[in-house]
């Protein structure tokens, strides 16, 4: 249904390891212990995340009701770039719809990342937006295919759906999401990230296009500050030009593509 979801996107965390040595060394003949030189603690295949915001944003529509969510995520990264994460967030989306509910979104994806060069990289994989517990006749579970390119700071991305219904909007196979974003490092920590995004919903629903009433163009720029030892601050500004009452709270009636500032705070270990 887009279901008042029209997007949603979450997960939880995990952890990993290092380690050291030491080694014997001969001088004059004799043998004797000393230390050597710390070995590099070694990298592991896993991150994790956890963090907060004032107001859980996907493709510029409120997931949370304009309120506070709780987020957080574990990814495996493999050397040859195969890679597989789990994301979650709370939402409050599918609880606007009478009698609806779901107070999580999981995301579980999978994809490879690989460069052409240093300055040249591309991105592609399998994302499944899964909402335990919702309680729908027409799922609002949804498959995308995705790939992007990244030259420099800036990165174009487009994402497919898979499915007959995405986000719960029906008959609506071949709707995408097509967006560009960046990241400008203005030094001391800061980093400014602006974005652009267009949903273009696919299909029909009785007759009539999905596209006349779903799709829509969202925008955000966000300044973030590395705070150091993993943890960071953001502040964006997110808005879109939704007009369509299926873009409004059923619980309150407010506009969820409203143009607003979403601050947050995340660690990342």
């Amino acid at each position: 249904m887009q279901i008042k979801k029209t997007q949603m996107i979450f997960a939880a965390a995990l952890f990993a390891a290092a380690a050291g040595a030491h080694a014997q060394t001969a001088q004059s003949g004799q043998t004797a212990q000393t230390p050597a030189p710390a070995a590099a603690a070694a990298t592991s295949p896993f991150s994790f995340n956890v963090g907060v915001v004032s107001d859980y944003r996907f493709r510029g529509i409120s997931q949370s009701r304009l309120r506070p969510a709780l987020q957080g995520g574990v990814d495996f990264a493999h050397d040859s770039g195969l890679y597989v994460g789990l994301w979650a967030s709370t939402i409050r989306i599918l609880e606007d719809i009478p009698g609806g509910r779901g107070p999580v979104e999981l995301d579980i994806y999978g994809g490879y990342k690989g460069k052409i060069n240093d300055n040249f990289s591309y991105d592609v994989g399998v994302l499944r937006y899964q909402y335990p517990r919702q309680n729908f006749p027409t799922t609002v579970n949804t498959t995308e295919l995705y790939g992007a390119v990244t030259f420099g700071p800036a990165t174009v991305k487009y994402s497919r759906s898979i499915g007959k219904q995405t986000f719960g909007v029906a008959n609506s196979r071949g709707t995408y999401y097509l967006e560009a974003a960046a990241t400008f490092d203005l030094g001391n920590g800061f980093a400014l990230t602006p974005h652009i995004g267009y949903q273009k919903y696919d299909g029909s629903t009785a007759g009539v296009s999905n596209s006349s009433f779903a799709s829509y163009t969202d925008y955000s720029v966000g300044v973030t500050k590395d705070m150091g030892n993993g943890f960071s601050l953001s502040a964006t500004v997110v808005g879109t030009d939704t007009k369509d009452p299926f873009y409004q709270s059923g619980a309150n009636g407010k506009d969820l593509g409203k143009t607003g500032l979403v601050v947050g705070a995340k660690y990342a270990f």
